[in-house]
């Protein structure tokens, strides 16, 4: 019965979505055919899908997906790897989270794209100046994120955990981490968001094969349609890596604590 009534709400969220968007397709697609705006400024839903198919059908979009991707990865894993180490350094060491912990503070405040000055003085016109921004942009969010967890681990685990003769790496690996993944997933999906935002920003600015790079020519061009086309691909990458890739991880962390 209890699986039968969360059948019901989940088909409910879906209807309800699937109407919510159908609603504002319809809306778009009349706003667009009224001639409120000129068509190069609000091209209609259906010239967007058009120039989207072509997009796809040329290669374009494809080959500007996997480089933006290619990118976004590549830039995310070194920050995963630097802001879990940095994060449990300052959880750790007192006189980290005084010092390095303000800095990271505060530099969680600023915009990762005032980076890219900085980066294109210290790397060139290149690419590893996109990634040095891509970094930035993700590793302050998962280093607060994973200080947070850890420090808010509660002290009874460890003490339970040493009655029971953990000691020195065993308990950090069986209890302190564990404790604060739900805290760590959250600061991944703010890194990965965040990274995304630094790599689309990047690419603007930057001349590199992208998606970036697209919504750059189709400005140049004045396509309204591609540019429009280009943001929806960007914002359905978004939503499909939050839910399957996120939101998947979230619901076990979640799950493994008896957490809703």
């Amino acid at each position: 019965m209890h699986h039968n009534g969360n059948n019901g709400a989940r088909h409910r969220r879906w209807l309800i979505r699937l109407v919510f968007f159908a609603g504002l397709a319809a809306a778009w697609e009349i706003l667009a055919r009224a001639g409120v705006w000129p068509e190069y400024l609000f091209p209609s839903l259906s010239k967007v899908l058009t120039s989207m198919v072509h997009g796809f059908a040329g290669h374009s979009y494809a080959i500007g997906i996997a480089d933006s991707l290619g990118r976004l990865v590549q830039g995310y894993l070194i920050a995963l790897v630097v802001g879990l180490g940095l994060g449990m350094a300052m959880a750790e060491v007192r006189w980290l989270k005084d010092t390095v912990g303000l800095l990271v503070m505060g530099l969680q405040a600023l915009p990762s794209i005032c980076w890219l000055p900085l980066a294109i003085l210290w790397f060139g016109l290149n690419e590893r100046a996109i990634l040095f921004v891509v970094i930035m942009g993700a590793v302050m969010s998962i280093a607060q994120s994973t200080e947070d967890g850890v420090r808010n681990t509660s002290p009874v685990y460890i003490r339970a955990a040493r009655n029971l003769g953990a000691r020195g790496l065993r308990i950090y690996s069986a209890v302190v981490f564990p404790a604060a993944l739900p805290s760590i997933v959250t600061g991944m999906k703010m890194g990965w968001a965040f990274a995304w935002r630094s790599l689309m920003a990047g690419e603007l600015l930057y001349t590199l094969p992208g998606l970036g790079h697209l919504l750059n020519m189709g400005r140049e061009l004045n396509d309204m349609s591609q540019v429009v086309a280009v943001i929806l691909v960007i914002i359905t990458i978004g939503l499909l890596s939050d839910k399957l890739v996120f939101g998947n991880i979230e619901k076990r962390v979640r799950s493994r604590w008896g957490l809703r």
